[in-house]
């Protein structure tokens, strides 16, 4: 007769997972803190729109942000920005209700912008394009409206990674998604204090933290997207050799202009002149 298993103790099983959920915790306000100083994304008197979307990557980088602005060493200010599009079902109370929770400032913004993409975009065709430009337009006037001086998006390590390949594939171009850049206006500085975490990471940060996630209904279900090709191919990468995404990201901060093939970037026309003209002057030497 076999013995049978001992049951788990749900005490150190609780345990255990609090230890996992504080490591995790750590990690992300480390590598958000790094990313923070590598790029200056941050600055003493700062004021900062977080754009919230009600997905998992804005829910974290709210969270963990306002974790470090407790211990950072400069002041800056921290307000969540939701911007309703309007799309069906859309439970107006979810993000109030989490927010007032916390005691965060907070602006829900309301713009018709389902009706737009829907009217314009042919029934079947991708709609994140001119969504993304409609709600970065509403989003950016109203950071230049109340003074914000740094806006807030929550893309992680994978999104900068997928975003390369996406312009490699369908556009020809190696460029990708910086963890700080200007706006093409020249009035906004966009930030992404995500950049060093894994998605994964924040899979289960979101699921520790009970986030009350909203879908989006507008282009969720779009299984064709290019962005969802490439995420596959990262993926089944990341599985067959894991790891992989880590490399790629890290060398997406170590460019080496020579190494490539852009006149723009590298004098290769000057390179070998001074040579040249050594091994001329030396033959007309007497």
């Amino acid at each position: 007769m076999s013995t049978p298993l001992p049951l788990q103790d749900p005490v150190r099983a609780d345990r255990g997972d609090a230890r996992e959920q504080h490591r995790l915790a750590t990690r992300l306000r480390h590598q958000v803190g790094r990313a923070i100083a590598d790029f200056g994304m941050i600055g003493d008197g700062d004021k900062v729109m977080v754009c919230l979307s009600g997905g998992k990557d804005s829910y974290t980088l709210l969270d963990i942000l306002l974790q470090l602005r407790e211990k950072a060493p400069v002041s800056f200010s921290l307000t969540a920005v939701n911007l309703d599009q309007k799309q069906p079902g859309f439970p107006e109370h979810v993000l109030p209700e989490y927010l007032e929770s916390l005691g965060v400032e907070y602006r829900i913004l309301e713009q018709d912008t389902y009706s737009v993409v829907t009217r314009v975009v042919p029934e079947g065709k991708t709609m994140c394009s001119l969504c993304s430009r409609l709600r970065r337009g509403a989003l950016y006037t109203y950071a230049e409206e109340q003074g914000f001086t740094k806006i807030a998006l929550g893309h992680h390590r994978d999104d900068l990674v997928a975003t390369f390949f996406l312009n490699l594939f369908f556009h020809a171009k190696l460029s990708g998604m910086p963890p700080k850049l200007l706006s093409d206006d020249g009035r906004h500085v966009v930030i992404r204090p995500l950049a060093y975490v894994r998605e994964d990471d924040i899979v289960a940060y979101a699921e520790a933290k009970q986030f009350p996630i909203i879908p989006c209904n507008l282009c969720g279900t779009q299984e064709n997207l290019q962005r969802k090709q490439v995420k596959r191919m990262l993926d089944q990468w990341e599985r067959e050799s894991p790891g992989r995404i880590d490399q790629i990201a890290r060398a997406l901060g170590d460019i080496r202009p020579s190494q490539l093939s852009d006149p723009k970037l590298f004098d290769f026309l000057a390179l070998g002149r001074t040579a040249a003209a050594d091994i001329v002057r030396d033959a007309d030497a007497p």
